[in-house]
């Protein structure tokens, strides 16, 4: 138990110290999410790019708001989309970030490439995004300079390539996913 503790404190003072005086993290971020039955992610997220993103997302994560949510949307050829408590793509936390990319007036460098993670949003609110996220499995620089992207993959391609291969059929003409076939994230962490 003592280890846990003194692991839990080591965290939180490794990311104080991340912090901008604004409260906002900064620098690598490195993150393991876990799904069930497939596999782990790691990504790396770019806090000196996206500042209020990343600390949103990290926030979320040290509340444990992902821990047991799903991947709710996949389109093959695409992108896997998950964070959503409703598991249908209409809910997310409670609060909500301003959108950190250039058609909403933000210098962002990261482009939607393969392995690419960004932030979901309402297509009418550029500053609509709260906790859901997407995962890039092919290139699709439509939505360079419409979404946030805030990182990248760093190993666990294969585990998205499966969750595709395994559920983009099942899911309805925006690739939501029954219930049923919503592969289940254990966890998302910080590692470093």
């Amino acid at each position: 138990m003592k280890k846990y503790i003194i692991i839990g404190i080591i965290v939180i003072v490794f990311i104080i110290g991340l912090m901008w005086p604004d409260g906002m993290l900064k620098g690598k971020i490195n993150i393991e999410m876990s799904i069930k039955d497939y596999g782990n992610i790691k990504l790396e997220l770019d806090a000196d790019n996206t500042p209020i993103t990343v600390t949103n997302f990290v926030k979320l994560i040290n509340d444990k708001f992902y821990d047991g949510l799903t991947i709710h949307r996949v389109i093959n050829d695409f992108m896997i989309q998950g964070g959503d408590p409703n598991q249908d793509g209409s809910g997310g936390s409670i609060d909500t970030i301003k959108g950190e990319f250039s058609s909403n007036g933000i210098n962002n460098k990261i482009l939607h490439k393969r392995g690419v993670i960004s932030m979901a949003r309402r297509s009418d609110d550029p500053d609509s995004a709260s906790s859901q996220f997407f995962i890039m499995q092919k290139d699709n620089e439509t939505l360079d300079g419409n979404y946030a992207a805030f990182g990248k993959v760093t190993s666990g391609m294969d585990v998205i390539d499966k969750i595709v291969e395994s559920t983009s059929s099942l899911g309805d003409d925006n690739g939501i996913l029954p219930n049923e076939n919503q592969p289940i994230i254990e966890y998302i962490k910080v590692i470093n």
